[in-house]
């Protein structure tokens, strides 16, 4: 951006929002450095900070705590990045509703501790350490506690987000059976931030059981880990989540189990009789590293893989079928896994992805490439084959057709 241009948009921005840098590299967005950083504290800040963006065609990217900005594509470009870590706000909890209405830039653990409080939770894993509720939403990131519980986009009952053009829309309300109106909330919901930028957001909560505790059983095939999760899907134990395991040639099945004491612990000793030999039972907290991602901490290329839940088997067996060196976790009870796969040869990291795609795509699911090195980015194809992309163009095309939020980080360079 020439000087004198970026001169006139940093004036703009600063009297949108008042709090307005330069860009670090600190501030890259998967290497692709912005010119400016704006710190809004309010949804109005936050559209005045875009309507000033559009009339200088700046490109904007925005921003929570970043734990999964280097996910999808590198943008085009990035001229601005809106940072919400401001709007990290509980607005209210109405827990009499098990309502909770929150500021994007809010982390899941803060809102967390707040409805706490009242005995109650929100029902999303926090995946990444630091995770935001705009990014969680951004992403549509999931832990295993999906089977029982559902996504962040089925917790969702309201929203309010900023269009490109600066306009506020709101969607969905406080009551957990408003239907009125185009569901706005749900399309923005895994749109990498390509839409709109989420400031606020509302969800539906759930109690917070009275006992619980997690049924673990090591397995040292994929067979095992197929049988192991199907006799606890098909049996009574009702789990609230069933999380799987593998790396170095060997894995493990945990099943949590939730509810009244009493219920907990019949269905715990059900649970054990199931896994057989080897079980080991905790009460109690879960441990830290639950339902976090494998590549955390760690270089990797990062993969989603869905499939039907029938089909976790062979899953795990492509995965490996390479001696690819992997590390597995997910929701096995739902059908989803993320793996991080710390091969650095770029040629066997796309043999892997195309193996797995087709496997995934035969099991009615697909494979996305999450995050990666530079170099893996450029060679594999990200998303793979997307039945749907014209009909997302022309949503991108209605919601932004000036390519300002984000551009090229979605599907199909959207």
């Amino acid at each position: 951006m020439a000087t004198r241009t970026l001169d006139e948009a940093r004036s703009a921005v600063k009297s949108a929002c008042g709090d307005v840098r330069d860009a670090g590299t600190s501030d890259d967005v998967d290497g692709v450095t912005p010119s400016l950083v704006a710190r809004p504290a309010s949804t109005e800040q936050v559209a005045d900070v875009m309507r000033a963006a559009a009339s200088h065609g700046l490109a904007v990217v925005p921003r929570g705590h970043g734990t999964k900005l280097s996910w999808g594509r590198p943008p085009e470009r990035a001229d601005l990045v809106v940072d919400l870590s401001r709007m990290d706000a509980v607005l209210d909890h109405a827990s009499g509703d098990l309502i909770v209405e929150a500021q994007a830039g809010a982390g899941l653990a803060d809102v967390q501790r707040a409805v706490a409080i009242a005995g109650q939770r929100l029902s999303v894993d926090e995946t990444v350490p630091g995770a935001t509720v705009g990014g969680t939403l951004a992403t549509a990131a999931s832990g295993p506690g999906r089977l029982l519980s559902g996504t962040v986009r089925d917790l969702l009952i309201g929203v309010t987000v900023v269009r490109a053009d600066g306009v506020v829309a709101h969607a969905g309300g406080r009551v957990v059976k408003n239907v009125a109106g185009y569901d706005l909330g749900k399309l923005v919901v895994g749109s990498f931030g390509t839409l709109a930028v989420v400031t606020e957001a509302v969800f539906r909560l759930h109690p917070i059981p009275a006992a619980r505790s997690l049924v673990t059983r090591d397995v040292a095939t994929p067979a095992e880990a197929q049988r192991l999760v199907q006799a606890v899907l098909h049996a009574q134990v009702v789990p609230s989540a069933v999380e799987i395991r593998w790396g170095d040639g060997r894995g493990a099945v945990s099943v949590l189990l939730e509810g009244r004491e009493t219920g907990v612990r019949a269905r715990t000793a059900a649970t054990v009789a199931l896994l057989g030999d080897g079980a080991t039972t905790a009460t109690g907290d879960l441990p830290d590293d639950w339902s976090r991602y494998p590549w955390h901490g760690t270089p990797a290329t990062a993969l989603k893989a869905t499939f039907a839940v029938s089909g976790l088997e062979r899953v795990l067996a492509d995965a490996t079928a390479g001696g690819d060196r992997i590390d597995l976790r997910g929701s096995a009870g739902a059908g989803v896994t993320y793996l991080a796969v710390h091969e650095t040869d770029v040629g066997a990291v796309a043999a892997l992805v195309e193996r797995l795609r087709r496997t995934c795509a035969s099991l009615g699911g697909a494979l996305v490439v999450l995050d990666g090195p530079a170099d893996v980015k450029a060679a594999v194809d990200s998303w793979g084959p997307v039945p749907a992309l014209d009909l997302m163009r022309r949503v991108k095309h209605q919601f932004d057709p000036a390519r300002t939020l984000s551009p090229g980080r979605f599907v199909g360079g959207i």
